[in-house]
């Protein structure tokens, strides 16, 4: 364990991954020799992602080939939490997520669909794709969003994320989408949960002030902000969301 300055003991460590870590296939400068550091810490490391265009088994080879030692068991993805409740719920849902995103789906019956489950799927966000989610939604079907990022951070700059996509079918349907990604407190809660840690116990790192920095403090957690490109985007998220800014983490 650790002590930090601000007396918590520290057990635990999550760490986002895209925009953190690395930016589609290459690594965030710094970033393997920082999480090289942080092994040598007496903590418990997770790496969670709202990524949905990768099944959580290509994402694990991709993190490998980037020169990141990271262990399947150590991954927790918004995938794994929207089968967790589609499971619970019991649905058989129209998946709306990338193609290379379905392995995580596995077993789950599609067929006759009456649930919603959306991810960032650009090469299905088209009229006759959301039309019909609208009208599954319309006859009750729940929408259960993986995440609603508003933009994530690509090589060639911010793109649109799901986000939109998802307020745009409550805005339609008159009806609220179950959100399992982060920023939600249960995303991160079910994170913990393999750690055997408390919330207090535990510090989110991450790169966007709203989902990672304030979930993880709507959550009871510390959240570090590492710059890494979307730097003045958080600092106005913070101000209009009124999330403080404790700790900036700078990686070079």
């Amino acid at each position: 364990m650790v002590q930090m300055a601000s007396r918590r003991i520290l057990k635990a460590v999550l760490v986002d991954l895209s925009g953190t870590l690395h930016v589609d296939d290459t690594p965030i400068p710094g970033a393997q020799e920082a999480l090289k550091r942080l092994r040598n810490a007496p903590v418990v490391i997770r790496f969670v992602t709202n990524t949905t265009k990768e099944c959580k088994k290509s994402l694990l080879k991709r993190l490998v080939d980037l020169g990141f030692g990271i262990g399947e068991d150590e991954i927790f993805t918004s995938l794994t939490a929207a089968r967790n409740l589609v499971e619970q719920k019991n649905v058989r849902p129209m998946l709306l997520v990338d193609d290379s995103a379905l392995h995580d789906f596995e077993g789950i019956a599609t067929h006759s669909p009456n649930a919603v489950v959306i991810g960032l799927a650009p090469e299905h966000f088209n009229y006759q794709t959301m039309n019909k989610a609208f009208r599954l939604a319309l006859d009750g079907a729940p929408i259960i969003a993986i995440h609603k990022a508003r933009y994530y951070k690509k090589k060639d700059g911010l793109a649109l994320g799901p986000g939109p996509f998802v307020t745009g079918l409550e805005y339609a349907t008159d009806s609220k989408a179950i959100v399992v990604g982060k920023p939600e407190k249960t995303f991160f809660l079910e994170a913990l949960r393999s750690t055997g840690c408390l919330p207090e116990e535990a510090i989110m790192i991450g790169d966007d002030c709203r989902d990672d920095v304030g979930g993880a403090q709507n959550s009871g957690m510390l959240g570090i902000l590492v710059k890494t490109g979307m730097l003045m985007i958080c600092y106005l998220t913070c101000r209009c969301n009124k999330i403080m800014l404790l700790y900036l983490l700078y990686i070079s």
